[in-house]
């Protein structure tokens, strides 16, 4: 049989009766609902459907800043050849002004492969990033880390892009916050991801302009904080036509304090140590990007992103130590000066139409981390300390190239394949000085060094989703082959490692009923060891404590499986395991000749851990959102090579939650709070001591907390 095929055209017009380019028209069964096809106009507003078959149609114009419309249903046969359909669209004033807010509080989706917290309708003021990761449930920020449910590994992405090369406390605390649309938590990421990472992915997404014409605003910030913190910020964007564009700018101070307090025992000798460390770092950004629409299918464009913080501090430290009823003190203080500098470019482009959709994107990020650091004695004292003083500097360049294409077969499924080049090189510089009697400070060659790392990884993947009624499968392979090469001048050594290795990933949805939806997912993914963890420089904090690298870690491996029960779209509760062979583990040592203790990363042999969590809404509470949850970890370390033998099990509970009330004046309140125990300890030695009896220190190796 043969069937009559017809052309559908028309030109879409704003109220002015000018034609109004780069609208979706989609064109749709009006029986079945089904979308047979979709197009844009182009910038003389004209569209057109070719060689469509008989059958009975409607027509869905859309655009941002306009109010959607809808033809009338109508019948292609053979006695119609071609039809004309034109449109004026209506402008949607409340779209425009921006006036329209659903809600106080970020609304909350759990989808089959991740968690999304959307911010761009929220009224809550957050400061930075670490204030809107507050608002995701399970996660915690304590003292610049982030954990999700107890565990580590957490990776932070900005629009898919990594952040490794940062410092994790500096990114939370100087990435502005009301850049940010929306938050996503990835909890098994797909192939399409890096296999990097032990714990979650946070990808952080970043707004963009959507408001018709050229809009802008400005932003004026106040608060207290240990000190005073202010802020001004400003923005200005164009939506027009083929181009869109968006500048902002920032500049920002805030302060805090992080206070460190340790009681310990050494021999006959009690070390009882106080560091008051306040923060006030200036921080100024600068973000821009535009888009240029070729056409209705491809678009170029680009952005930018331009960060320098200043911080300058002083932290007080008093150490007291007692020895048969007598006390000696010795006052110090440690100066800081540092700088930090981040310059993004990222170039793109993207080629769509139906069923094909091609991105490629080049990414440059060059980080530049700057540090003074002085450490003398204040006041008497009989202890004998000699002045310090460090120059760190460190340069990161990363460059990044990537391809995906993604073909969509029909409703339900789609395939995806892509690849990912990374050139990493970082340089480290470290001078380290002490003061003589004549108060100079000469050169130390012996604790100084550089620190070179030049590390290319490329990667190849597949994904494919489908979906069939109430079931939806995703499964993907990821391959890597990174090589990594280290070198130190003091003393001079090279090493390197290349790994090789397939990482699998899949993921099964059941939407069980109306409310109720399951998930099961695995992957198999890499941990690689931080940059500034394989440095070997000293860091001190204060005489008696420093941190140091180790150029000796390896990656850990980890299988991950997960299960999810969501209720409502929302997250309910969930299971999951893990096993990690070579697991990253941060260890505390003591040295009782010198008293000083040291944190540096070891590798163990095993870590396994178990994960139960429990979310539920509040908002049955008349007059209170948000939500609370629960969650019970359990952890298990390994380790037979070192000596005293290491064998850790810690049970942990953690409660959290983000509450906000409407005051009276319509001030909005929020309230966010958690608790974490611990109920079990056990380490395995083949020496005890006092440290180990109260469990806080475990002979020289470990420190549980």
């Amino acid at each position: 049989m043969m069937y009559a095929q017809s052309d559908i055209s028309g030109k879409v017009f704003d109220p002015s009766k000018a034609p109004l380019g780069f609208v979706n028209v989609v064109l749709y069964n009006s029986i079945t609902d089904e979308l047979v096809a979709g197009t844009m106009s182009d910038d003389k507003g004209s569209y057109l459907f070719s060689n469509i078959k008989d059958g009975s149609y409607l027509l869905e114009i859309s655009f941002i800043g306009f109010k959607t419309q809808k033809s009338a249903v109508f019948v292609l046969s053979n006695e119609t050849s071609n039809v004309r359909f034109d449109f004026v669209l209506e402008e949607d004033v409340g779209l425009l002004n921006e006036v329209v807010i659903k809600s106080r509080r970020p609304t909350i989706q759990q989808t089959a492969e991740k968690l999304i917290v959307n911010l761009e309708q929220s009224q809550m003021v957050s400061s930075n990033l670490q204030d809107v990761l507050k608002k995701v449930p399970g996660i915690i920020v304590v003292n610049g880390k982030v954990t999700y449910g107890g565990q580590q590994g957490v990776k932070i992405f900005v629009n898919g892009k990594t952040t490794d090369y940062m410092d994790m406390s500096s990114l939370l605390r100087d990435f502005p916050a009301d850049n940010i649309a929306k938050v996503e938590l990835i909890q098994q990421p797909g192939a399409e991801f890096d296999a990097e990472g032990s714990g979650p992915i946070i990808n952080i997404i970043l707004k963009k302009n959507v408001s018709l014409g050229t809009n802008g605003n400005v932003k004026l910030n106040t608060g207290y904080d240990n000190r005073p913190e202010y802020g001004i910020s400003s923005s200005i964007a164009s939506y027009r036509n083929k181009l869109n564009w968006q500048v902002d700018a920032g500049y920002k101070k805030t302060s805090w304090r992080e206070d460190l307090f340790i009681t310990r025992r050494i021999n006959n000798e009690v070390y009882d140590q106080a560091t008051i460390a306040p923060y006030s770092p200036k921080t100024i950004r600068f973000n821009g990007g535009l888009d240029y629409h070729i056409n209705e299918r491809q678009i170029v464009g680009f952005g930018t992103r331009v960060i320098d913080t200043d911080s300058e501090r002083i932290a007080s430290n008093n150490t007291d130590i007692v020895k048969s009823g007598l006390s000696e003190k010795l006052r110090t203080e440690n100066s800081f000066e540092r700088r930090s500098q981040t310059f993004n470019l990222n170039p793109y482009y993207r080629f769509e139409n139906e069923g094909n959709q091609l991105i490629l994107d080049m990414d440059y990020v060059h980080y530049d981390n700057d540090n003074i650091n002085n450490i003398y004695k204040v006041g008497a004292s009989e202890i004998l300390y000699d002045n310090q003083r460090y120059f760190q500097n460190g340069k990161y360049k990363i460059m990044t190239y990537k391809g995906d294409y993604k073909r969509t077969m029909g409703a339900g499924f789609n395939w995806m394949l892509g690849t990912k080049y990374s050139k990493v090189s970082t340089d480290n510089d470290l001078d380290s000085f002490s003061q003589n009697t004549n108060e100079e400070f000469i050169l130390d060659p012996a604790q100084s060094n550089r620190f070179l790392i030049d590390e290319n990884i490329f990667a190849l993947y597949f994904k494919m989703v489908k979906k069939w009624k109430e079931w939806s499968f995703s499964g993907g392979i990821r391959w890597e082959n990174s090589y990594t090469e280290g070198t130190s001048s003091n003393p001079h050594e090279v090493k390197s490692r290349n790994i090789s290795k397939v990482f699998p990933s899949a993921s099964i949805d059941k939407k069980i009923n109306e409310q109720f939806g399951a998930n099961l997912s695995y992957s198999y993914r890499i941990l690689r060891p931080s940059y500034s963890s394989l440095n070997t420089f000293v860091f001190y904090y204060d005489p008696y404590t420093f941190e140091q690298g180790n150029p000796n870690l390896k990656p850990e491996f980890t299988n991950s499986f997960q299960f999810n029960l969501s209720f409502d779209s929302k997250p309910f509760f969930s299971i999951a395991y893990k096993n990690t062979n070579d697991a990253l583990f941060e260890m505390v040592s003591q040295n009782d000749l010198t008293a000083q203790t040291s944190r540096s990363m070891i590798n163990l042999s095993k870590r396994e851990n178990w994960n139960f969590r429990g979310f539920a809404p509040v908002n049955f509470i008349a007059g209170l959102e948000g939500y609370t949850g629960i969650i019970v970890n359990y952890n298990k370390y390994e380790s037979s090579v070192l000596n005293p033998k290491f064998d850790l099990d810690k049970w942990s509970f953690t409660w959290y939650s983000n509450l906000e009330y409407q005051l009276p004046w319509k001030i909005n309140s929020e309230l966010v709070g958690y608790y974490g125990s611990f109920s079990k300890v056990v380490c395995e030695l083949k020496k005890t001591s006092d440290f180990c009896k109260k469990k806080r220190y475990c002979g020289q190796l470990c420190r549980v907390t």
